[in-house]
């Protein structure tokens, strides 16, 4: 008889109790905790926290949120004047236990957070990274929630914000800052195999779980209506100005930052003939940053620019949900890009969408019948692709896209079985969960 073949009575007991406490493990939902920015520093992912935390606890898991209330000091941010303003309508649901927020400073309002990780002790905790000014503070929470039993996640939305990537102090510090997370990290999320193969070719061959979902639908706009308030009044009024049915409405919707191509858009457009201009509209709307002022210079010189209208700031969402419902066809002339929360919207509410062939963006549309892929910077084929897209407008078409899918791979993120990423109450399903994929060893 084989001597590891051999369990004594002990030995079974020992073994019946250790695999009945696994399967009692396994039979606990799944806690979840999400780390990204609040609403104070209103920005893009603040709604994506908010929008995938509501899709978290819709699928039945344990839920909370660890808010980012001050990001950093109020002079190193370009949209300085509107910090604190109520930006957003949509609210975390009821049921997600939310703490809010950790000041960049710390102070009491980190004690508080470890107070509430300790308490929620979550799973796993998900870290939506997209500013190395996160840095400290997400290297911090990673640690202790390492601490407390956690399974870390990076979800990516940018390896570097393309502003920081321009200085080079930000820059070697975001990407120190990426790398100490990534080791500490069990696994990450990235959104097309495009941001995948950029987070190889730059931090090599990870040792990680890495999991690929596109990013979910920004539909919390069909619902919202525009003029409830009275301070926004004047900018729903404008982005309504354009006089359909009469004209095609074009939508460039966003911050106007120099990667987001927006003077290749109006260069296009200042050169219509009268003929071509006179069917067509143009609504400007985004806060500028980084001093990027000649689409304004473009539009004031603009032979149409009384056919253009421009809302120069970061809106609340009643005007976000007026202007893309005034909108005929949305134009993303980006020269780089990971990922857009405007192309999302614009699936949402199913308009046609001209969007340049850059970054992780073909991949986002893939299955939207009313995406016009062009290449960047290519003023004759942005032509083109406007009026192809002007062909479509009044047509309505389905966004592809589901919650679902980025959900699904956060406990294959985070390295875990199946069984484990289940959530209250439901069955096992395995052919419903995401295949993970694992980097191989150097």
């Amino acid at each position: 008889m084989l001597i590891e073949n051999f369990r004594s009575p002990n030995d079974q007991a020992l073994i019946s109790t250790t695999e009945s406490k696994a399967r009692d493990d396994d039979r606990k939902p799944l806690s979840i905790c999400l780390v990204g920015p609040g609403w104070t520093f209103t920005s893009g992912i603040s709604y994506y926290t908010c929008r995938l935390a509501n899709a978290v606890v819709d699928e039945n898991f344990e839920t909370s949120a660890i808010l980012l209330r001050r990001l950093l000091p109020l002079r190193f941010y370009p949209g300085r004047q509107r910090v604190g303003l109520q930006r957003a309508s949509m609210t975390y649901r009821p049921t997600i236990s939310l703490y809010n927020g950790i000041d960049w400073w710390w102070g009491r309002s980190l004690i508080r957070a470890i107070g509430f990780l300790r308490t929620r002790r979550p799973n796993v905790m998900v870290l939506e990274w997209w500013t190395a000014a996160a840095f400290h503070t997400y290297l911090m929470l990673a640690l202790l929630g390492r601490m407390f039993g956690a399974r870390i996640v990076i979800e990516l939305h940018e390896l570097q914000d393309p502003g920081e990537a321009g200085l080079a102090l930000a820059r070697q510090y975001g990407r120190w800052g990426l790398r100490a997370l990534l080791v500490i990290a069990h696994g990450c999320i990235v959104h097309s195999r495009s941001d995948r193969e950029l987070l190889e070719s730059g931090y090599g061959t990870l040792q990680k779980h890495i999991a690929m979902a596109p990013h979910g639908p920004y539909d919390q706009y069909n619902g919202v209506s525009g003029g409830s308030k009275a301070a926004s009044a004047t900018a729903v009024s404008a982005v309504r100005t354009a006089p359909r049915p009469d004209v095609v409405n074009l939508l460039f919707f966003g911050l106007i930052r120099p990667y987001k191509g927006l003077e290749d858009l109006l260069r296009v457009f200042n050169s219509l003939t009268e003929d071509e201009a006179a069917r067509l509209w143009l609504t400007v709307v985004g806060e500028t940053w980084e001093g990027c002022t000649q689409p304004a210079e473009l539009i004031a010189i603009s032979p149409y620019a009384h056919r253009i209208t421009f809302v120069n700031e970061y809106v609340p969402d009643e005007v976000v949900g007026a202007a893309f419902a005034h909108a005929d066809v949305v134009v993303l002339p980006y020269r780089r890009s990971s990922s857009s929360g405007i192309l999302h919207i614009a699936m949402s509410c199913g308009l046609p969408v001209v969007v340049t062939s850059v970054g992780g963006l073909p991949e986002a549309a893939s299955g939207y019948d009313g995406a016009v892929f062009v290449p960047p910077g290519d003023p004759d084929m942005l032509k083109a692709g406007l009026m192809k897209a002007v062909q479509m407008a009044g047509q309505q078409f389905a966004d592809p896209r589901d919650w679902h899918e980025t959900v699904a791979v956060i406990g294959s993120a985070a390295g875990m079985a199946p069984a484990m990423t289940r959530p209250c109450g439901s069955q096992i399903n395995e052919t419903s969960l995401v295949r993970e994929r694992r980097t191989p060893h150097r």
